[in-house]
C-alpha cells in the first residue's frame, strides 16, 4: 500500500510541468507570486528522490514495527466496516497533526522537518523536497496499528495524505468556496504554514483537514503577502547541505549546552529556544553560549 504513492508520482510530475509552464508562457499578472527557479527546483527534485530512495529500505523496518503491534494487540478493526475507514482517515489525519506539530515545536524533530521549509519559493516542486532523515514521523502513528488498523490500511492512510498534500502547494489556486475552505487544508492555508511573517510562524500544521489548526489554536487565515523560507534563510542548493544542515547546527549547540540537563533542552525544545545562564556578578557573558538555529516557519 505504500507503494500507491509511487504511482502517484509520474502525475506530480506532469503537474509540475504543467504549473511550470503557466509561469513561463500564460499571460498572467505575477508581480504577487513567487513563481519558479530552476536551481530551487533542482535542489527540491533532489531531495525528493532521496528521500524515495532512502524509504524503500526504513519502510521494511516501519512495517515490521506496525506489524509487531497488530500482532500484539487483542484489538481487530474490520477492513469490511465502512466505519473503520471513517475512523482510519481521522486517526491518520490527527496523527499527522501532532507529527507535524511537533516538528516544528521540538528541535531534534524540526532538523529533519526543517529540509521541507528551506525553499524560497512555493510550488508544486517545494512538495516534493521532503526529509532524508524519515524516521521521526514513526512514533507518531505507532497508536493505529495498537488499535486494530491493520497494516495495509495504515500505510494506505499515510499514502493519500501525502498525496493529497501534493497539490497545495501552489500559488496558482487563490481560494477555494467558504465551506471548503473552513474544513479542508487548502493552498492558501499552507502558504501560511510555509510563511516567514512572524504572523503566520507556528500555524496551520494540517494534513487534509484544518479543522486540528481551529480546534488546538494553531489557525491563521492568509492574510499578507506571505514571504517563504526560514528566518534565517538557508542560502546553499546543495542537496546534502539542505538535507543535515540544521543536524549540524543542533550538534554544535548540543555539545556548547553546559550540563546533561540543558543538552536535552536544547534536542526538545523549538528552534528558537537557547539557555539562560547565570550572569557571573550580573554581568552579560562576553561569549555567546550557544549559535542561534533557524526558527521554523509557519
Amino acid at each position: 500500500m505504500a507503494e500507491v504513492l509511487y504511482y502517484a508520482i509520474p502525475f506530480f510530475v506532469l503537474l509540475l510541468i504543467a504549473e511550470y509552464a503557466s509561469f513561463r508562457h500564460l499571460d498572467h499578472d505575477h508581480d504577487d507570486m513567487v513563481g519558479y527557479d530552476l536551481k530551487d527546483t533542482g535542489t527540491s527534485l533532489a531531495m525528493g528522490i532521496g528521500n524515495v530512495v532512502i524509504n524503500v529500505g526504513w519502510k521494511l523496518v516501519v512495517v515490521a514495527v506496525y506489524a509487531a503491534l497488530y500482532e500484539l494487540t487483542p484489538l481487530r478493526l474490520e477492513p469490511h466496516n465502512p466505519l473503520t475507514w471513517v475512523l482510519l482517515f481521522f486517526a491518520d489525519d490527527l496523527a499527522y497533526y501532532w507529527f507535524h506539530r511537533v516538528s516544528h515545536e521540538s528541535r531534534v524533530f524540526w532538523a529533519s522537518h526543517v529540509v521541507h521549509h528551506s525553499s524560497q519559493h512555493f510550488n508544486l516542486s517545494t512538495a516534493l523536497r521532503q526529509t532524508w532523515v524519515p524516521m521521526t514521523y514513526f512514533p507518531f502513528w505507532l497508536p493505529l496499528p495498537l488499535l486494530g488498523f491493520p497494516v495495509w490500511m495504515v500505510l494506505l492512510a499515510q499514502a493519500w495524505s501525502l498525496i493529497y498534500q501534493f497539490w497545495i502547494h501552489t500559488e496558482r489556486v487563490k481560494r477555494l468556496p467558504k465551506p471548503l475552505e473552513a474544513v479542508l487544508n487548502t493552498p492558501s492555508h499552507h502558504r501560511v504554514h510555509h510563511g516567514m511573517n512572524d504572523q503566520y510562524l507556528d500555524k496551520n500544521y494540517a494534513g487534509i483537514l484544518i479543522i486540528w489548526d481551529r480546534m488546538f489554536g494553531t489557525y491563521e487565515p492568509e492574510g499578507e503577502r506571505v514571504k517563504y523560507g526560514l528566518t534565517t534563510q538557508l542560502t546553499t542548493f546543495h542537496p546534502v547541505r539542505v538535507a543535515f544542515h540544521e543536524y549540524i547546527a543542533l550538534a554544535h549547540d548540543v555539545r556548547a549546552a553546559r550540563g546533561l540537563r540543558t543538552k536535552v533542552a536544547v534536542l526538545l525544545h523549538g528552534p528558537g529556544w537557547e539557555p539562560e545562564y547565570p550572569r557571573p556578578h550580573g554581568r552579560v557573558p562576553e561569549t555567546p553560549t550557544a549559535a542561534g538555529p533557524e526558527r521554523p516557519v509557519g
